[in-house]
């Protein structure tokens, strides 16, 4: 398996970087396109099952799929730790098969692995518990596999920007650090140094609780008009959480995700109401 693992991290951070629609660190979607919007997935196999059975890319060749925050959480092994990098790879594997249709966006989990910082869920350290997984799975090639995955989580886009106005990223900037927010990682290739904190994508991924100013600043600066995030837990698996703010989680039974079309116009009270939930699909 570990080998399947590093391959799989390899060859997909390959199509991450030369991804058809990446400019920059931004997927720019096609015009006439559909595009399904999950939330933070968190290690839930049969959420990633139900988002795949529905969108059905094999039938919908203009359709895609949006995926965020897929490790930490989920089963464990008999010592406690995080299986998450099971269906992290399966979920690889499915945008191999789909290049340019399925992407995935970096979270804060991400950057967490990749920088080696603590990280709570439900109480519990994850890295630790998907360290420790990792290693009895893996044995002498651990090393080799974590390589890999912080090379995939390095390479994913930022966000998604669709024609009609409508941003996905996993989180923005919280309030008090907008005027500190340096939007030009969209734009240039990211250092290491953008993922610690107190840095532009540290800030892009941890952010909660924004305010109507702050997502009005942030909508000019990106030239944009409405929000889909994930990163804040949504017991009901979303909210409408401001005039041009959806918030999405798809890692629990109630977990929802979201359609809608690039080539029409939304308010965020219309992209509400083309909200699914994920139960609802068996």
């Amino acid at each position: 398996m570990a080998q399947r693992v590093i391959d799989l991290c390899k060859r997909g951070a390959e199509q991450n970087n030369k991804a058809k629609y990446r400019q920059g660190n931004v997927i720019l979607l096609p015009e006439a396109a559909e595009v399904v919007v999950t939330g933070d997935l968190h290690g839930h196999r049969r959420n990633f099952e139900r988002i795949t059975q529905y969108a059905d890319l094999e039938t919908n060749h203009n359709r895609h799929i949006i995926f965020q925050e897929i490790l930490h959480g989920g089963p464990e092994d008999e010592c406690g730790g995080c299986l998450s990098f099971r269906v992290f790879a399966d979920i690889i594997e499915y945008q191999l098969r789909y290049p340019d249709r399925v992407h995935l966006i970096m979270g804060n989990h991400d950057t967490a692995i990749i920088n080696d910082r603590d990280v709570l869920k439900n109480g519990k350290e994850m890295n630790r518990a998907l360290t420790g997984a990792m290693q009895r799975c893996f044995g002498d090639q651990y090393e080799e596999v974590s390589t890999a995955l912080d090379e995939y989580l390095f390479s994913q886009p930022l966000a998604v920007k669709s024609p009609n106005g409508v941003w996905i990223s996993h989180s923005l900037p919280k309030d008090r650090f907008v005027d500190d927010f340096d939007p030009s990682i969209f734009e240039r290739p990211l250092t290491s140094e953008d993922l610690h904190r107190p840095n532009s994508v540290y800030l892009l991924t941890w952010g909660r609780r924004h305010s109507e100013s702050t997502l009005q600043t942030l909508a000019e600066m990106l030239g944009v008009d409405i929000f889909i995030l994930g990163h804040q837990a949504q017991d009901s698996g979303w909210c409408k959480a401001g005039k041009n703010l959806i918030i999405l989680a798809s890692d629990h039974d109630r977990g929802c995700m979201l359609k809608f079309e690039t080539d029409k116009t939304y308010t965020a009270n219309e992209l509400a109401e083309a909200i699914i939930p994920l139960a609802s699909l068996d």
